[in-house]
């Protein structure tokens, strides 16, 4: 296979760079086109069209959205029905991710300034969230952890999973986890319709506040689609990681570091950068001779050769600049001191520091969340988390004596505006009390 070799001390290097991180993101219009008639056609028959669309694209025919409800006893035995090391696996991820995320609550908190006007912040956790989980041959129990655990850390009051069963296909592993999550509620439906009936409410499905979750195309275009009707995660492009190593880690640990983002999907993106030609030369012979050794070598070979890069730098310093342009989901600092070189990195939704850290243990089990923002937004958004499930109110009690003393300020200020009922409410507090 040929993966792309770039060289940052090349005249052509920027624009090199800029196409290789170049990704179309547009919504296809037929997808779009789709997901709109699917949500309007929800929105105003409800349960009917869930029914309608579940018999059409899951091949599953039931007469009553009942049928489609999963009860808590029936998530208890496929978490009772797992093999005893998947759901020791299972459990110990979920503590895991607990644990770390018991650490990310926002706490409430005021003040009272010298006027005995009291100030502060009010945090409260959503009421009800919905959480979008592929199914079918698919299996995510991981997804379910890293979406329903900090939700009911945040302590959100409902969560309601929604799940496609493609001809009636279960998948025990998802269940499970949604078993150990305390997934309040699940609905074996999936695709556009189901992000409807979460943002919309049917008659047996509830209206959300937020909903999470990775979905196919038509799942990403309907989140778009009802944003701001309740509130969405992130809408996520292509996996991606960014390595920078020094030329010391086994050539052959970093390039199955690539395949295992490679192996998501054609467009997902693996790049790696280093200031030592010989080891870039050492991890291009283990990609070739450890590719054809993994059942998902067709998609490896189409995202390495499409989207990923062996990448020689001047120095390290210079590959934590590139990192910071690239912003990756995922940035592996397989180097000595990996600390250091931490304080240099500015943008990346997840570092792994060191040798060890390789990004699956990230995606299972370290305790982070791998909910994490993809194509450069790691510039400006961040790992989903407890905060994601909470919202902030803030707290305004005024004393007479603060109420002279901001209300002469806001009246000034709301003439300024042209905003006169705005200036007089200020003013009758103090001056017609």
């Amino acid at each position: 296979m040929n993966i792309k070799r770039l060289n940052s001390a090349n005249p052509g290097f920027k624009a090199q760079l800029d196409a290789l991180l170049a990704f179309e993101s547009a919504q296809d219009d037929a997808v779009d086109a789709t997901v709109a008639r699917i949500l309007a056609d929800v929105r105003a028959r409800k349960d009917a069209a869930l029914l309608d669309y579940t018999r059409q694209f899951d091949r599953l025919t039931v007469s009553s959205a009942a049928e489609l409800a999963l009860t808590p006893q029936q998530l208890q035995h496929s978490l009772d029905n797992l093999p005893p090391n998947q759901r020791t696996a299972l459990e110990q991820a979920a503590d895991r991710v607990r644990n770390y995320h018991e650490k990310q609550s926002l706490n409430s908190w005021q003040y009272t300034d010298a006027d005995d006007t009291l100030l502060g912040q009010k945090v409260t956790p959503l009421d009800r969230v919905g959480l979008y989980v592929p199914g079918g041959k698919a299996s995510y129990p991981s997804s379910v952890l890293m979406n329903a655990i900090p939700a009911k850390v945040a302590g959100v009051q409902e969560l309601i999973m929604v799940v496609p069963t493609p001809n009636g296909e279960r998948n025990d592993l998802v269940l499970a986890a949604a078993a150990i999550s305390k997934v309040d509620r699940v609905f074996t439906i999936g695709g556009a319709q189901a992000v409807g009936a979460l943002a919309y409410g049917t008659e047996s499905i509830p209206q959300v506040d937020k909903i999470v979750g990775p979905g196919n195309a038509y799942v990403a275009a309907a989140k778009r689609r009802v944003f701001g009707i309740v509130g969405i995660d992130m809408v996520a492009g292509p996996s991606e990681i960014l390595i920078i190593c020094d030329g010391h880690t086994n050539p052959d640990w970093i390039a199955m570091d690539m395949f295992s983002q490679a192996e998501h999907d054609e467009l997902a993106q693996a790049i790696l950068l280093s200031p030592d030609a010989q080891f870039l030369d050492q991890v291009t012979e283990s990609i070739q001779r450890l590719l054809a050794k993994l059942p998902r070598q067709n998609v490896i070979r189409a995202s390495l050769e499409n989207r990923g890069a062996l990448i020689q730098v001047r120095s390290l310093d210079e590959a934590c600049e590139i990192a910071n342009t690239i912003a990756p989901e995922h940035l592996e600092l397989s180097v000595e001191q990996p600390e250091h070189w931490v304080n240099a990195i500015r943008h990346a939704g997840a570092i792994f520091l060191g040798r060890n850290a390789c990004e699956a243990l990230g995606d299972y089990c370290a305790g982070p969340n791998h909910v994490l923002p993809t194509s450069r937004t790691a510039r400006f958004s961040s790992p989903l988390g407890v905060y994601d499930f909470q919202k902030r109110s803030s707290l305004i009690q005024v004393s007479q004596q603060g109420a002279a003393k901001l209300g002469e300020i806001a009246s000034t200020l709301a003439y300024g505006e042209g905003l006169q009922a705005h200036a007089l409410s200020a003013e009758y507090r103090y001056k017609h009390r």
